[in-house]
């Protein structure tokens, strides 16, 4: 399968981040070769969902986010800094806790852009302002970097005869919570059997979710929420300030 990249270095970082990814936990394509123009990988035919891949899918997603990642906002090994999530840049930029980095590295520069080209009135903007302010209490328990996928809303979760693969990645080392938001915030077929096949092996393995991740669900979403403002503006603008409330109402 041949793929043309979205920008300037996009190919280089999903190949490193589909590379990072493939533990054997998760199947994810198998990368041939890039350029800056195009990505050569492995051509994955589509099917149905199913239960069995579902839950398949959940215990390896707990596995492979527990793999960990060098530091919260670390990029794949041999990959670019400058990232892309969609159509746009991404920055992945070292920083020793998630808060400190979600802020200044996910809300702060997508906050300034819509609002600076007038996708996101004044008002909107201190909502979400106040949710970068307040990071640190919104943020829950401290945990460990996890080695994310980072775009995994549902058109990046790919149905094939042999289990559910992760296409597309947004690859760093973040915030497992992450993730799990990414993929409620536009839903999937059955999310519930992969949530649940998620928490039972994170507790197998001694890394249970902590308690309240499903009400941190708007703290998380309030990133992707803000790319598709700036990507697509419309109504995202109005449901980025509704997660920056949800966040806010858990303080």
């Amino acid at each position: 399968m041949a793929k043309r990249g979205a920008g300037p270095g996009a190919n280089a970082a999903e190949a490193a981040g589909l590379r990072w990814l493939a533990t054997g936990d998760v199947p994810v394509p198998e990368v041939y070769g890039h350029d800056e123009t195009w990505l050569l990988m492995r051509y994955v035919p589509s099917a149905g969902p199913t239960p069995e891949a579902a839950r398949a899918f959940g215990h390896g997603l707990a596995a492979l986010h527990l793999r960990g990642a060098p530091a919260f906002g670390s990029p794949p090994p041999d990959g670019p800094a400058d990232a892309w999530i969609g159509l746009t840049g991404m920055a992945n930029v070292e920083e020793p806790d998630w808060p400190t980095f979600y802020a200044a590295h996910r809300i702060e520069p997508y906050l300034r852009e819509a609002t600076d080209s007038g996708l996101l009135d004044a008002a909107g903007s201190r909502v979400i302002g106040q949710v970068c302010e307040r990071i640190e209490e919104l943020a829950g328990p401290a945990e460990p970097p996890a080695r994310l996928h980072g775009d995994a809303w549902s058109g990046n979760l790919h149905w094939a005869s042999d289990g559910l693969w992760l296409i597309d990645p947004a690859a760093h080392g973040g915030h497992r919570e992450t993730d799990l938001a990414m993929m409620r915030l536009f839903g999937a077929p059955l999310l519930d059997v992969i949530l649940d096949a998620y928490a039972d092996a994170a507790d197998d393995a001694g890394a249970p979710l902590a308690d309240g991740w499903r009400e941190r669900t708007g703290l998380h979403q309030l990133f992707p929420l803000l790319v598709h403002t700036v990507l697509f503006g419309g109504g995202y603008a109005s449901q980025a300030v509704a997660a920056a409330r949800s966040a806010l109402a858990l303080a």
